[in-house]
This record gives C-alpha cells, structure tokens and sequence, in this order.
C-alpha cells in the first residue's frame, strides 16, 4: 500500500543566489524576496518547509558589497544590510530599506506595525460577521515577513518532521504597493495554486440532512425539473452508519447506512448519469471502531487484535496508519465513483508530531492522494489549515449563522483571503444555522454567491432552513433561478480567473486595493470587490427599506464604468445605488471583455460551444479566453488553449477580434457560435454585422456567427453614446 506520492519539490536555491556571512546566510530569492537565516553552527535549513518548496529560481540582479564587519545585499527593490556580531539577528544587526517608498524594517518588527491588511482564518464556524482574521503577506508599509523558523521540513519519503534546531528562518517580502507582486513571488516560491476542476465552479447542493436515496435523486430531478442547474451533490455524514451500538459516537464513520441507501454504488452511477459530482462528508477524528465494515482490514493492517474490538486511533502523524487510512478507507469508494471528500474537520490543532496542525496535514495528504494516479486533478474540500494550503483547494468556511451581518462580513473575508493566496472559499449560502426569517436575506445570500469562488447551498438538519429555491415565494424563486442560470453562464469567464490564478497568484476575488493602492477609498470599500480582471462587484448585503428597495454606498475607481446588467453609465467615486430583488450591483470597466456561456437549466459546465461576449468600449482591451479538459491535470503539460479576445481603436471608430485559438486547439469545440453584445451603447451604434437593439440593457446584440478554431471574426462598430 503506498503512501500519498510525495510532491516534486526544488528547495535548493541556486548558488549564486546565496550569500553567506559566517553564522548568516542570506538567499536572494527574487528581487523583492529574500530568506534570511542565522546558525551559530552554520547548520542551515536546506529541505523544503511546509511552506516553502520552490527555492530555486533565477538568480536576480543583486550586488553584495562588504566593508569591514557590515555586509550590504542590494537589489532593484531592497537593501539589505547586515552588521556580523557575535549578538546574531537583532534590532541594531540586521534591516532592510524598500527603495520603492523608504520604508525601514528591523529586525523584531512585527507585521502588524507595517499596517498589515489581514489574511484568512481557519473557518466562521459560529460567525455573526466578527470573526478575526489572521495577517496576511500585504501591509500598507509595503513589507512583511513570514516566520519559518518553527516549520516543519519534508525529509526524504516527503514525511514532515521537526527541524534539528530551531534558529532564525525568515522570508523577508518587500514590495511596496506592488501587491501582485508580492502574490506572485510567494506563489513561485511556495508553489501555484493549481487549477481547480471546471465542474467546481458550478452550483453545488449540500444539506446536513438525513436523506434516502430515493429522496436525494428525487431532489435532483426537481432541480432539474425547475431548470435551476448544478453540477455537485453533496452527501452530508449520515450517508455512514451513525447509530453504532458502541463507543462511537457516529460523527466518524466509512460504512455506508444501507437504510437509507440501499444501493450506493448505482446511486452515485445515477448522479453521474445525470452530470453531476458527488462528495461524501468525513469526521475522521474518532478513528474507526469496530461495527465499520472495514475494521477487521485496518486492524489486521495496524497489526492489532481484531477480536478485542477496540477502536482504531485516528493517527495521521503514523505512516503506517496513513497507508491503511487510505488504501483501506477510502480508495475502494473512489474506485465505485465518489469524485471527492468534504473533510469536516473540527478537532483542534494538536497531533503526535510536536507543531503539527493535523488539519495542514491531512489537508496536504489528502490532495497528494486524489492526485495518485497522475493524471486526476487533485483537491480537497477542507477548512483552511494555514500558510501553504493554498496548495490545497478549495476551503469551506464553515458554519455560519443565518444573520445579515454574517452575510455583509463575507465579501471582505473573501477578498481578504487573496492577501495569502487561498482564493478559492466555499461558504454555506443562506446560511448554516439559526432562524431563517426572511426569503430577501436567502436571495441576496444567492447573488452574492453568483460572484464569489463557489457557489454551495447549504444548512443544517432543521426543517425551516429551506434552500431549495422553489420552496421560497414566487419573486425569490424567479430571481434565485436567474442567478444560478447565470453562474453556470459565468463559468468561462471564471474558468479564465482561474487560470490567471495559477498563473500569477492573483485569485478570482480580489480586494479593491489591489488595482488602486494609492487611493484610501479602496481600502474603505471594504464590502466589494474586484471579480476577476473586468466587473466590480458590490453585493446588497442589507434588507431593503421603504418601497422594498435595497440600497447601499459603494466605490468605483477613476473612469467610466457600466452597470453589467441594465448598461448604465456611471463614473467613477463613491455613490449610492438602489435595487429591487432582482438587481445585483455588477458594474463593467471601461474596454471589459466578459465571455458567457449560454443560459441553461441544466449542465452548461463543459467548453460551451455558443458563447456570448459582452463588449464595453470606451478603452481597449485584450481578454484571452482559456479552456482545457476541465478534469485532469494534463494542462501542466500544454494541453490548454487561448483564444485571443481584443478591443481596439481603429481610426474614428472601435474593433472587436476574436480568434484564433492558440495553443492545442483539439481543448475547444471544433466550431463555435459567437455573439457579440456591444454594451452600454446608443440606439445608434452601427456596426459591420447587422444587430438589434436591446433597450433595457443599452445593448447592441450582433448577429451570431460561426468560427473555426483557426478563424478570426473581426467587428468594426461606431458605438453611440447611451
């Protein structure tokens, strides 16, 4: 039985990439990133950290200079200097200057002095929208510092054990209000974000609810009956015997309940059958007792006594335990078809292994596993376990209360979250637990979660906590179905965040400040955010007052923007808007390029072969559309395509491109039906494709058109102004 593969790391930097002062060694490891170490014995770290895999890269420009017992490292962002006493690392011994700003770091000076702009947090189990964040790699100051000193390192096997000594190990981040580049090296250093399955970013069902078999497939077929598409089913704990008749107590367990199913393997064959992905819930903590039917191999495995039926310690620090955990308890339920596990940790930070938070830990193991066979593209869903999980998506936030003000905390927690790279959150929409008074707080829940990472209804086993959207008056559900049709729609364009997120660290969800750092109104919009690369997105997170309208203060950058959904043209600055149920505050920047797949009451997740692309002139622009298969892991090898989207000026009027595909055109469809819409536009716009007008969206709707993988279809318009 082996265990989880071990991943590939490069932990060692390049030579000359490393300076070394007696008991001091310092790595430059990008131009704004440098390691900082300090080993009397001069015993220095080389193995990978939990949180850094990746130390050797190309050598940047530097100069080290010394002069009596000082020794400067200056490179185009920072200078380092460092004074050789037999004291080591200490206020008076060690600094760095960031040229960028003139901002001085000294040794001891903690992050939060810098301004620091908060990271993620382990989950919002019980959160009414006051949970505290954790710091994160952005701070005002322009630098920050990851301590590594007390990580654990991978040895040989890619097993985590504790460091012979524990010494100063740090990674100094210096990179003014340059935020994506700060994003960027960590991500280079630490490892990518790697891309999510395409099937993730659709609409995922889950209930903490004891349902049958039959009652589950009968509530996918009226999803699909109300034309509100998804592409995950989610099976919550009491898919495993929970009444156990011994010390159990039933949280824990890896037996199917055939009460309740009594054919698991044809079950999940029928989800698939019906496109959609399944998960099965794990409470691992309890360790396996004896009425689980695989108690007998485990115990054989462990070398224990079966017959004295004690329970099986739940122990992830044992690699021997590790082998069995998997091999044993979970392999035989993906080889009958569950796609993926929900590790529903809630157990504490302690294990076996001294500083070892076994929810990093099996987090990591858990994603090296999926991922065997090297060929399935591995993730885990899973609470965050801390600097490095990036690694791991994607996270669930855990069980939130069904309050207002647990919904108005969660744009900023989410976009917050990309200062450590952990863009990919999951949180129960609608809410977990408590009351659900009101059908406008589950419908704002909704469209919030349109435009966030993943979109996961949710709540616990109490009746009243109705999340199917038909089960709310005709208004909400109308307006709920809309927005769930149009987050499968958005999958193309999300799918290409997502790869922009591999690609440089920055996540899907971003905070406002990242496109205006200089501006301290980015930083008071705290409740909105960047959604990818071309919309704002400013969510009703409050109930609506006299006339049933919501309202709600919101920021847009310098320069002229556009209402996504009724083409209104706005400028930028702090302004109030105003909307009824159906509104979601979406707003287009000037020259935004937003590719949607078509409208559809069911599926819509693969490469669509219609796609609508949303145009608004007013600056130029290039988009570049990526596909690939959607499941394995085969786009690290190239198998991925890039099709060119451009806005241009040409003479007095303006040009769309689209095409052609670049890269392996064998990942999109062999032909393809594209329509323009050319947004926030006058009736009198003319363009070189005939069109009809859409007042109600200042829109005008091009002819669709038919292109090849190696075509071009190039638009010419005048557009009018609104």
């Amino acid at each position: 039985m082996p265990l989880p593969p071990a991943p590939e790391f490069k932990p060692f930097p390049r030579p000359e990439a490393v300076v070394q002062a007696g008991p001091a060694r310092f790595t430059v490891l990008t131009d704004r990133l440098i390691r900082m170490e300090y080993s009397p014995e001069q015993h220095f770290e080389d193995r990978p950290s939990q949180v850094f895999w990746f130390r050797e890269q190309p050598v940047p420009d530097f100069e080290a200079r010394r002069s009596g017992d000082w020794l400067e490292i200056e490179t185009g962002f920072l200078l380092l200097r460092y004074r050789l006493t037999p004291r080591g690392f200490d206020r008076s011994t060690l600094s760095v200057r960031l040229k960028q700003n003139g901002a001085n770091w000294h040794f001891g000076d903690a992050t939060r002095r810098a301004g620091n702009l908060k990271g993620t947090t382990r989950t919002l189990d019980m959160d009414s929208g006051s949970t505290r964040l954790d710091d994160g790699l952005l701070s005002l100051k322009g630098w920050s510092v990851v301590d590594d000193s007390a990580a654990l390192v991978f040895n040989e096997s890619g097993w985590l054990e504790p460091r012979p000594v524990r010494q100063p190990d740090l990674y100094f981040f210096g990179y003014g209000r340059d935020y994506a580049a700060c994003l960027r090296d960590y991500t280079r250093v630490a490892g990518a974000v790697p891309m999510v399955p395409r099937y993730l970013l659709g609409n995922w069902w889950s209930r903490y609810w004891a349902y049958t078999q039959a009652e589950l497939q009968s509530l996918m077929d009226d999803f699909r009956e109300h034309e509100v598409p998804l592409s995950v089913c989610i099976v919550d704990m009491d898919w495993h015997v929970t009444k156990t008749g011994n010390s159990s107590d039933g949280w824990t367990g890896y037996t199917w309940n055939r009460e309740l199913f009594p054919d698991p393997e044809g079950f999940i064959q029928w989800l698939h059958a019906q496109g959609l992905k399944t998960a099965l819930n794990l409470h691992p903590a309890r360790g396996i007792h004896p009425h689980e039917g695989q108690y007998e191999a485990m115990a054989g495995w462990m070398g224990l006594d079966p017959g004295t039926k004690e329970p099986i310690p739940f122990d992830l620090t044992d690699p021997r335990f590790a082998e069995g955990y998997f091999e044993i308890l979970h392999h035989p339920y993906e080889q009958a078809g569950v796609d993926f596990w929900w590790i529903d940790w809630q157990q504490g930070r302690k294990s076996r292994l001294p500083r070892l938070d076994p929810l990093w830990w099996l987090n990591h193991l858990h994603y090296q596993d999926l991922g065997r066979d090297g060929r399935k593209r591995p993730f885990v869903f899973s609470r965050w376990g801390g600097l490095g999980n990036h690694r791991n998506p994607i996270g669930f936030s855990g069980d939130t209360f069904v309050q207002w003000r647990s919904l108005a905390f969660q744009p900023y927690f989410t976009a917050t979250a990309a200062n450590v790279g952990y863009g990919w959150w999951s949180h129960d929409i609608g809410g977990h637990m408590f009351q659900d008074r009101t059908p406008e707080l589950y419908l704002r829940w909704v469209q919030f979660g349109v435009f966030s990472p993943i979109l996961r209804l949710h709540s616990t086993n109490k009746p009243a906590l109705d999340r199917r959207p038909w089960g709310k008056p005709e208004r909400v559900f109308q307006a709920a179905r809309s927005a769930m049709q149009l987050r499968h729609a958005l999958i193309p364009y999300l799918y290409t965040m997502a790869w922009r997120f591999h690609q440089t660290g920055l996540a899907p969800v971003t905070p406002m400040y990242y496109r205006d750092p200089d501006d301290p109104a980015a930083y008071r919009a705290r409740d909105q955010y960047w959604f990818g690369t071309e919309l704002v997105v400013a969510p009703f997170v409050r109930p609506a007052g006299r006339g049933g309208l919501s309202r709600r203060r919101l920021w847009l950058p310098d320069g002229q923007w556009t209402d996504f959904f009724s083409g209104e043209a706005l400028s930028g600055g702090w302004q109030t808007v105003c909307g009824a149920f159906e509104r979601i505050p979406v707003f287009a920047r000037a020259g935004a390029i937003v590719p949607l797949g078509p409208r559809a009451g069911w599926g819509g997740i693969e490469n669509p072969t219609e796609l609508d692309i949303h145009v608004f002139p007013g600056a130029e622009n290039a988009f570049d559309l990526y596909e690939d298969d959607g499941e394995t892991v085969a786009y690290l090898q190239g198998k991925h395509a890039l099709t060119p989207l451009r806005l241009f000026r040409r003479g007095a009027g303006w040009v769309f491109r689209y095409g052609p595909v670049q890269g392996d055109a064998a990942q999109v469809p062999a032909e393809r039906t594209i329509r323009v819409h050319l947004r926030g536009v006058g009736a009198g716009t003319t363009a070189s494709l005939p069109g009809a007008y859409d007042p109600a969206a200042r829109s005008l709707v091009l002819q669709a058109v038919q292109v090849l993988p190696t075509g071009t279809v190039e638009i010419e318009f005048h557009p009018q102004a609104s």
